[in-house]
């Protein structure tokens, strides 16, 4: 289901990473970083607590903005309850509202702010999403303490805090349309290939935005995926060839752009809500003011699995939210 946006604007971002994300290519457009996975905190998820207020205290101030201007807060991240995004809403004092779409997150908070935008029930709105890889991999695999192997296809969570700031005020880039994904499941069982999980909600999304708005592939100067990595990256360009006819251009995934994969120990990649969120919201919308992009899709992807269900041998279901972004 696409929906379309005439009063819906993008007026600035901010950007908060850890030690490998800062090391990596993209590292000069983010606005803070941190050496290690604690934010000079007391553990881990604290430290992703932290890292949200961090990019909302440089959102405010980047965009001069009050916070008694912001209408509602939207936020979401991976751990049990979304509990760092809603530690921060707490001390934020903002109308808060908790989100969840694993990794495809960020692309769901932008569709829920974008419709009550437009729909002028709000005027000024925050969606923020975050992750800390090591309390994500604590709570989905094995601490990493454990040391444990990983294969080649497994990817490596983001570590950083992502916020947007969307409004009725006319700026520079605006959110032209946005496209609802199905949950979709290919059978998938392996917990460490998530970008085989992933690909083909992402196909069904990228299809469904072009018939829905009857576009072709070249109308886009960049089609953004969120976190497939090298091998859902191939898989996806497969399945788009295989069931829909559409031949992949002027396309990259974001989990591939986030880390030097020949040289940072990464595996396939980076994955989590904060993966999409730090390329999109650092780079892909500075270059856009530039001028480098005039529009842009970025479909965000999740894996909607728990340890409890991959447990029981249950295979993994996933779904990925569009959204068009177009420089004006």
């Amino acid at each position: 289901m696409t929906i379309k946006y005439d009063n819906v604007y993008v007026k600035d971002t901010s950007t908060v990473v850890g030690k490998y994300e800062n090391e990596g290519p993209l590292s000069k457009y983010f606005d803070k970083s941190y050496e290690d996975f604690y934010m000079g905190c007391d553990t881990f998820e604290q430290g992703e607590i932290k890292m949200i207020l961090d990019s909302i205290d440089i959102l405010l101030e980047k965009s001069k903005t009050k916070k008694d201007d912001i209408d509602l807060f939207i936020s979401g991240d991976l751990l049990n309850q979304i509990t760092p995004s809603s530690y921060a809403a707490e001390k934020l004092g903002m109308n808060y509202m908790g989100v969840y779409a694993a990794c495809s997150t960020s692309t769901l908070s932008m569709i829920v702010a974008s419709s009550m935008l437009q729909s002028k029930k709000i005027k000024n709105c925050i969606c923020s999403v975050s992750s800390n890889n090591s309390a994500a991999e604590k709570q989905y695999r094995n601490p990493t303490e454990y040391g444990t192997p990983k294969p080649a296809t497994s990817t490596f969570t983001a570590t950083g805090a992502a916020s947007i700031l969307l409004t009725n005020e006319k700026t520079k880039i605006k959110i032209e349309s946005v496209t609802i994904g199905k949950a979709i499941d290919y059978g998938i069982s392996d917990v460490y290939h998530m970008g085989a999980a992933m690909a083909p909600s992402a196909s069904y999304t990228i299809a469904t935005h072009l018939k829905d708005t009857k576009r072709t592939i070249d109308y886009y100067d960049l089609i953004l995926t969120g976190d497939l990595g090298v091998y859902g990256k191939d898989i996806l360009k497969d399945l788009l060839k295989k069931e829909h006819n559409i031949k992949l251009t002027n396309y990259d995934d974001c989990g591939c752009m986030l880390f030097d994969l020949k040289r940072q120990d990464v595996k396939a990649g980076a994955s989590g809500p904060t993966s999409s969120a730090l390329v999109t919201y650092g780079y892909v919308i500075n270059e856009m003011k530039k001028g480098k992009y005039k529009k842009v899709l970025l479909v965000a992807t999740g894996a909607l699995m728990c340890p409890t269900m991959i447990n029981q041998k249950l295979t993994i279901p996933s779904i990925s939210h569009a959204v068009s972004l177009e420089a004006l």
